[in-house]
């Protein structure tokens, strides 16, 4: 098969496309910047263009392009960018798409965030989407996706755990000092995927007949206490200190704090198990150990 990756640079887009190639896919990589090597094209998203021959030489696409929801304040202009560069780069992917063409699957970046502040409630695909600056955010991203003239998968991923970036990525040094705690009063529920199964379960997708949302996470949500005193014994590092909710809110806004560190949402994933996909690390304490 014949692989098309938006956000090819990203951790996840690097992992799948090597993942891909060992095991004998072909993968074109799209990027923003010079053309450097011969897996890759040229793409500018904000102007809708793909360079030829666009997507007309592919068997499927995998867009994982937008811009990250962390590291920065909440501004207005903040906020803007996130959402602007997830609905410019699936519209110039849906529009260089054929019903007619090579290319017969979609597979399109989404997250959990669609849900909201669930609190205890056990959600699948089934639900609606929740409220929010993030719920709307992937509400509009799949609307997007929505205009794709083949069958399209969106998929709602979860905190995605590994060594070098994701979700752990600036917790891991925090952590490592012995400086980590839970967030707020840890109850909130934490839905978590390993890298390892974020990649398989893609891989998996690009071959089923599945379309429409998916969640990407593992089937064992736990709660912010319970992953802070995961994460503290893995790194054998004590985690007796809170977050401190004022700092953090101080530097990112409340809006951030509300909703990326506090809401809490307990996601299943009905459809990947349903469908017959089969966890490499279904536990915590099996990605920790992976990682």
């Amino acid at each position: 098969m014949r692989v098309a990756i938006g956000g090819s640079t990203g951790l996840i887009g690097t992992a799948l496309s090597r993942h891909l190639v060992r095991e004998g896919h072909e993968v074109v990589r799209l990027v923003r910047g010079e053309v450097t090597a011969s897996d890759q094209r040229h793409w500018d998203p904000d102007a809708g263009r793909i360079d030829a021959p666009g997507l007309d030489d592919v068997d499927a696409v995998v867009n994982l392009a937008g811009a990250p929801i962390a590291g920065s304040r909440w501004t207005k202009d903040r906020k803007t960018e996130i959402v602007r560069s997830r609905i410019t780069s699936t519209l110039t992917i849906v529009t260089s798409l054929s019903p007619d063409g090579r290319c017969r699957r979609l597979l399109n970046g989404s997250a959990i965030g669609y849900y909201g502040d669930t609190g205890a409630e056990i959600v699948d695909e089934s639900m609606p989407a929740g409220r929010g600056f993030l719920a709307e955010v992937v509400t509009d991203w799949e609307a997007a996706a929505a205009h794709s003239p083949v069958p399209t998968v969106v998929l709602r991923t979860g905190h995605v755990l590994a060594r070098d970036g994701g979700f752990l990525g600036m917790q891991w040094p925090v952590f490592a000092l012995g400086l980590g705690g839970r967030v707020g009063s840890g109850r909130q529920f934490l839905s978590w995927i390993s890298l390892t199964d974020h990649v398989r379960a893609t891989t998996f997708l690009l071959s089923s007949e599945l379309t429409g949302p998916v969640n990407l996470v593992a089937p064992n949500p736990v709660s912010n206490a319970e992953f802070t005193r995961a994460f503290g014994r893995h790194l054998h590092r004590p985690t007796p200190l809170p977050l401190p909710l004022a700092a953090v809110g101080a530097v990112f806004g409340r809006e951030f704090v509300t909703e990326a560190l506090l809401a809490s949402q307990r996601v299943r994933p009905a459809r990947l198990l349903d469908a017959g996909f089969t966890f490499e690390h279904p536990l915590l304490a099996q990605a920790f150990a992976a990682l």
